[in-house]
């Protein structure tokens, strides 16, 4: 039996011929990240395992974006912490506030990841890079200590689940909405431990900013990754961003899928995820009357160049309503400063939103825009949980750009088409 996209790019990093689903293997590690929050604790175990230097200065990445600017005393010795081993080790990728970014736009936007990579981060959305046909899966602080003192992280072959997508999707369809509909379809635990791998016609409707937003979200159905193929668009992206080599992997005809499934873009809706889970999902068509308080259009889900396109196109001339609180986060410096050059950032505060920093900040309740007891948001992060963003009594609707920044306007989830 052949094997799948993820299980070649794992079989080379273990200097295998083939892994089958199920097999454990150690295998060489492209990249290490970590962030504000998970890097103190792998610091702290990296020093009991002994060694003096990290395996490659090139290849661990940290990030501060959680809590960063330093929302209190706490996180900026968190930060403080993270800096002196960045400078004492001297990690090449360290990113502070005034380069930094939300580590998961940032990282592929510094061409850090290219395809055939195996990345590992203690950070539950670094599957992200799945869509440049890399491996990438999040991990605990322990293997990302181990990772960044041996260069290696053992995995169990995951299985694989394919989605076939035919068709071109809808104008206010975006890839927030494939995945949540995916999501929906199968649950949260649908994809659990397994690769979520993503062919077929419809990529090609697809943009990397759309498949960045799909593999962030492969953890959300429990995947332990999510997968492009390489086509055109993606060595373009590479190209532009980055002067690694890379390796393209195809799947064998003959691969092996725990399950296949057709994902028809041209049927797709708006999609909205209510609380307090992301597959409790409804199309736009049956959300009803839901008054919301805040909007936060952003996140490593949400916060790249066209989403914030997409949202100003929306907002452009109009209001938002008055008492709704709208929050903008582009991901990094570089689409910040695009989309001021673009007046995007104009359209947005004449609109009556603001324009934050890049930060995590509210999509795990950490800062800059927490809810209160009994609020609503519309957010086009990626999770919902019980009191993921603020009191365990306030509600999050998770929804693309063009359903928040309709919703900014009209004060309740609404759909891009009634504007």
């Amino acid at each position: 039996m052949g094997m799948t996209m993820t299980q070649k790019i794992l079989a080379a990093h273990a200097g295998l011929e083939e892994v089958k689903a199920g097999q454990l293997i150690d295998a060489n590690l492209d990249l290490v990240l970590g962030n504000d929050i998970t890097t103190p604790v792998a610091i702290k175990e990296f020093k009991k395992i002994g060694v003096d230097k990290v395996f490659d200065k090139s290849k661990v990445a940290i990030v501060p974006d959680h809590f960063t600017p330093n929302k209190d005393i706490k996180a900026a010795e968190q930060c403080k912490c993270v800096r002196e081993f960045a400078l004492d080790k001297e990690v090449e990728n360290y990113f502070e506030v005034g380069e930094m970014g939300i580590e998961h736009a940032l990282i592929p936007e510094k061409g850090l990841v290219v395809p055939g990579n195996v990345v590992i981060g203690a950070d539950s959305h670094t599957c992200t890079y799945g869509a440049l046909g890399a491996f990438s899966t999040g991990i605990g602080s322990t293997d990302m200590a181990a990772g960044m003192a041996t260069g290696k992280c053992w995995f169990k072959v995951p299985s694989a689940l394919k989605f076939v997508l035919t068709g071109k999707p809808a104008k206010w369809v975006s890839g927030k909405d494939i995945i949540l509909h995916i999501i929906g379809l199968i649950g949260v635990d649908g994809a659990l431990y397994k690769s979520m791998e993503f062919v077929g016609d419809g990529l090609s409707h697809l943009s990397m900013d759309d498949r960045f937003s799909m593999a962030n979200m492969a953890i959300e159905a429990g995947g332990k990754n999510g997968i492009f193929p390489v086509d055109d668009k993606t060595l373009a992206y590479v190209k532009e961003h980055s002067d690694k080599e890379y390796k393209v992997y195809e799947a064998d005809d003959d691969a092996e899928y725990d399950a296949v499934y057709e994902i028809k873009l041209d049927e797709l809706r708006p999609t909205v995820a209510f609380p307090h889970l992301p597959d409790n999902t409804r199309t736009i068509d049956e959300v009803g009357e839901v008054k919301i308080d805040q909007v936060v259009i952003g996140s490593c889900t949400n916060g790249r160049i066209e989403d914030l396109r997409a949202a100003a196109e929306l907002l452009k001339g109009r209001k938002v309503k008055k008492g709704i609180r709208t929050i903008v986060f582009p991901a990094t410096q570089k689409i910040y400063l695009q989309a001021m050059e673009e007046g995007l950032i104009r359209t947005f505060i004449e609109a009556g939103a603001v324009v934050s920093t890049p930060t995590c900040g509210p999509c795990l309740g950490g800062h800059m825009g927490i809810l209160a007891k009994g609020e609503r948001a519309v957010a086009t992060t990626n999770r919902n949980f019980v009191g993921r963003m603020g009191h365990v009594e306030s509600e999050v609707y998770l929804a693309s750009p063009v359903v928040a920044a309709a919703s900014a306007v009209l004060g309740r989830i609404a759909s891009p088409e009634e504007l």
